[in-house]
Formats: C-alpha cells, structure tokens, sequence
C-alpha cells in the first residue's frame, strides 16, 4: 500500500508557528512525555488522550525530542483537513480539533504563562495526524470485532522503515498526504459527494413522508400523489415544477421508476408497499448508510489489485475489474439471512465444467435427510447417490431414512453433473473455509427477482460461460469451447493462466456520481454495528499494523499503530 503517504503522515514534523523562548524546556517537556508514554502509564494532555504510544515516541526521539510542528503553513493545513474530515463521515472530535483550537489562540494571544503549552500543542497535533491517518487507512471500526470470518486486515510494514523515510520529509504536504491516504478509486469521492448531497437535503428540511394507502399506478387520481411528487423532487427524480396534480401521470411514473432503480428495488413504476418504504426512510439514515459505505471503503480499497473480481453481497451482482475499470457484470443470486455469504477475500485458481456437487453437512442435515425420511425416491428425482467417504457407491435401497437426522449419517450425498445439478453447468474454485464458490444454477427463474437471497450462502450467477470466457484469456476457450464441454457432460477442471483476486463484500450503497447512487436493502442486518463503532471515542484496533522491529517490540509490549 501507500506507505510512503503513511510516511508522510507521520513525519509532518517540521512545524509548529511557536517559536517559544526556551528551546531546552521544550525539549525537556517533550521527552518527559515522550517517557511517560513510554512507561505505559498514558498521556492525557488537557483531558485529551494522547493515542500513539509507539509511532509518536519513535518519532520524538528521531528528532531529539526538539518541535515537530515548526512551519505555520502545515499548522493551516492540518487544521483545515480537521474542520472538513466530516466529508468523509469521521468525526473531527477523534482527532482533538477543539482543543486545538484552544491551545492555538491561547498561544496566538499569549494568554498563557506555561512554557510548555507549546510542546504539549505540538504533540497534539502530531497525535492528530498519526490518528487520522490511521482511519483513512484502516478505517475506524474494526471488521474482525464484527466478524470473526474477515480476513482482509492491513500491515503497513515496520517502523524502521516508516522513520527511516519520514526522515526525508521537509516540506509542507499536509493537504497532499491526507488526499493520498483515502481510497483512490473513484466510488470513495463519489460518496463523499453523496454524503455532502443528502446532508444539504438533511439541513434544508429532509423529505416529506408519504401516508400509507392503496398501490397507486399510472392513471390513477389521490390526494397522496402530491406528497409522492414532492418526495421524488427532493432527490431529483421529478423536477420541482411538476409538484401539484394528484394524477399519478406518465411523468410520475417515469420518476418512480427511476426513484426504484436508486434503491435497487424492482423498477415497475407503481408505488407499492416496498417502493413507499424506501421513500419513507429519513434522510437521517441515509446519510448514516452512506458513511457506513465509506468506512466499509477503508476496509478494502487500499489494496485491491489491478484486476479483481467483486461480489456485491447486498447488490446481488457480481463485477469484473480489469485494469481498474469494470468489464463485465452479472446479476447474483447471494445466500438466504439464515445462511449468510460470508465477506472474505480470496483468489479464483481453477474452474469446474460439468461439476459434481457433494451435498455439505448443513444442507445434508438440515434439508436433505429430512426430505429423505418422507420421500425416499427424493434422490432419484434429482440425479443423486449415495457414497462411502472413499467415493465408492452404496446402494440407497439399503439404508433406514428413519434413522437419520437421528443419528450421524455414515456417508455422503453426491450430485451427478447435468442440468439439475445444484452447481449448474460450471463453478468457479477459490480457497476458503467456508465452502463457498461462485457458480452457475438451474434455478434461472429466480434472477428475475429484485431481492435475490436464494441460496446456502453461494453465490449462483447468470450468465457463467462469460465468465469463465473472460477469466481463462484464451482463444482456446471461448463461449463455443465451453458450451462444447458442457454438452459431453464429462467433468473437468481448468486451470487459470493467473490467479484472479475475488472479494466477497457487504456493500448496501454503491455510488458512480452523487447523483447516480444506489441504496441496497440490508439484508445481513450489518450496517447498525458499524454505525454504532463510528459514534464511538477513537480508540486503535488490537491487532497492530505496523510491524515493529525487535527492539521496539521488547519495550512496547501492546504492539499497536500507534
């Protein structure tokens, strides 16, 4: 990642606008707090408490405990980055913007007699940025308290390195840096402006809401049609001149539709019980679901590579990125509320034409065997047999269904490779504990849906020959290859010529500009608990970062950022 931004960060040392009389007693009040850090004792200064216990030291003692802050244009621009940090949904109170402010007019207006408020200013303020940074980095909520599953942490890379680089930093960058350290692609600024849009609506009154009543469609006459056209000419899906009929007109129409497809729902133009809740939402969680969506940005936008793949849990979609830019899209079919897809990251290494499906444990138990005890035909039905862990066959006719889920089944349930096959046509292998994998389905039908939780926690996609067309990269294998194969029926595997990074990602907001976003349902329930972590005080993560060397590990015994 970015760690010579990070390097940036902490070394925007250079420059306090003090320039107090005694040198030495600054230098002395710095390394005593430098030292009570150090002992672990904790450093609060004016009741704000000082974060960093291994980065800020480190950095004071590379420059000889002497002012890091010494020139007024990074003071500036410090402080304007800190009164706008809201555009990003954080809180300006987590990086002590008000005693800041404080402590800079009492220094500007000479009202204090202690010749140490300008150490204590200066390590503020470096405690400011080294906190802020790491949000914008990792992010202030931490996913694997959320969710023991998530394995998509960030390391920075070790200390030595960090100070080594900071060392080399002399000029004013403070804006750049924090520019560089937000995620660069582009759905992270147009959150933001999101965010700055809807918080205009929030300050200029929100929406009115909509009474509830019966479906109204196109050509129909009620007093609620008014209140649905001023609704929809607050987000801009009617324009603000058309707001007075109570007939549900051509115009209405057009705007609901467009209204629906903002919040992923089922574009038919009728203003039913779904589409009136959506309109119903305040403003107020809107702008909390779209900070939740750039706190989930700062999770795992740092890092992703060039090419990957993306599954969209809430979105029910599936997108490929190749050079930074979306190639292709599918529409998905995710796991039920009571059988989540899980959120992880991996990489497709090989695909399956014609695969077999072994029915995992969870759907053994709980939906086949039952089925089995009222209908033992139930596996003929569906081109199923039954084998020995070794894969030899056992004649189902042999076994008492009554006994099972009763007891622990001693075989397995294997699906033959055909169009009724659970998996479809063709699966897309990536390692992960959970047993989960993208693949094709005989259930096509069901895309039709606007609310497409289907599945055991797979992700099922539409239109898998394309895929796998685009994931192989060969002439070899184009869509007429694969239909080929499929149609023998044999199973094989096919190895990619490089493995493909896939993201599986719990994302209820998607957002090209401010006015082209999208609002998903949360059908995981997630977003409340992220909200709640944002309101929380800062505090760092438990696991650290940033990798210290050995003998910074031997006197810092938390190993935190920090």
């Amino acid at each position: 990642m970015k760690l010579h931004f990070l390097v940036l960060l902490l070394s925007l040392a250079f420059l306090s606008p003090l320039q107090a009389a005694d040198k030495n007693l600054e230098q002395e009040r710095i390394r005593q707090r430098v030292e009570q850090i150090r002992s672990g004792s904790g450093l609060e200064i004016e009741g704000n408490q000082i974060s960093s216990g291994l980065v800020l030291p480190a950095l004071y003692e590379q420059r000889d405990y002497t002012l890091i802050w010494s020139r007024q244009e990074s003071v500036n621009q410090l402080f304007n980055v800190l009164e706008n940090i809201d555009e990003d949904g954080l809180s300006p109170a987590d990086y002590h913007l008000d005693k800041l402010r404080e402590l800079r007019s009492r220094i500007e207006n000479a009202h204090s007699s202690d010749t140490g408020i300008a150490a204590d200013y200066d390590i503020l303020l470096t405690d400011s940025l080294i906190r802020l940074g790491y949000h914008l980095l990792v992010g202030k909520v931490d996913p694997v308290q959320l969710d023991s599953n998530w394995n998509m942490d960030q390391a920075i890379g070790s200390l030595d390195m960090i100070l080594q680089m900071a060392q080399s930093i002399d000029t004013a960058m403070v804006t750049e840096l924090v520019e560089s350290l937000r995620p660069q692609l582009p759905v992270y600024a147009a959150l933001k402006a999101a965010l700055m849009r809807y918080r205009q609506i929030e300050q200029q009154g929100g929406w009115p809401s909509v009474p509830e009543g019966v479906v109204l469609k196109r050509g129909m006459s009620d007093p609620r049609v008014t209140d649905i056209r001023k609704r929809l000419a607050v987000t801009g899906e009617l324009p603000a001149a058309e707001l007075g009929s109570t007939l549900y007109d051509e115009a209405v129409e057009m705007a609901v539709e467009l209204f629906q497809r903002h919040h992923n729902l089922a574009a038919d133009g009728a203003t039913g019980a779904a589409t009136l809740a959506a309109m119903n939402v305040p403003v107020e969680d809107r702008i909390g679901q779209i900070r939740v969506n750039l706190e989930r940005a700062r999770w795992v936008f740092h890092n992703l590579s060039d090419e990957f793949v993306l599954v969209d849990i809430a979105g029910f979609q599936v997108l490929y990125f190749r050079g930074g830019k979306l190639i292709w899209r599918t529409r998905a079919q995710v796991g039920t509320p009571f059988r989540k897809t899980p959120v992880f990251k991996s990489r497709i290494t090989y695909l399956e034409i014609n695969p077999t499906w072994t029915v995992p444990p969870t759907i053994l138990n709980k939906d086949i065997l039952p089925k089995l005890w009222d209908d033992p035909a139930y596996l003929q039905k569906r081109d199923m047999q039954v084998i020995q862990y070794n894969g030899t066959p056992v004649d189902a006719s042999t076994i008492d269904w009554s006994l099972y889920p009763g007891k622990d089944f001693p075989y397995l349930i294997r699906q033959n490779p055909g169009p009724r096959n659970a998996l479809g046509r063709i699966k897309f292998m990536f390692p992960n504990e959970h047993l989960v994998y993208l693949h094709d389905t005989p259930s096509k039908s069901l895309f039709e849906r606007s609310e497409r939780t289907f599945s055991s926690g797979c992700i099922r996609i539409e239109n898998p020959y394309s895929f796998a067309e685009l994931l192989l990269k060969s002439d070899e294998w184009d869509t007429e290859k694969i239909v080929e194969v499929v149609d023998s029926k044999i199973k094989i595997s096919v190895s990619l010529p490089s493995p493909v990074t896939v993201v599986l990602l719990y994302w209820t907001v998607n957002a090209e500009t401010d006015e082209h976003i999208v609002f998903k349902k949360d059908i995981y329930n997630r977003d409340a608990a992220i909200l709640v972590g944002l309101k929380q005080p800062f505090k760092f993560r438990k696991n650290p970062i940033i990798n210290p060397d050995e003998k910074t590990k031997s006197s810092n015994k938390s190993n935190q950022m920090k």
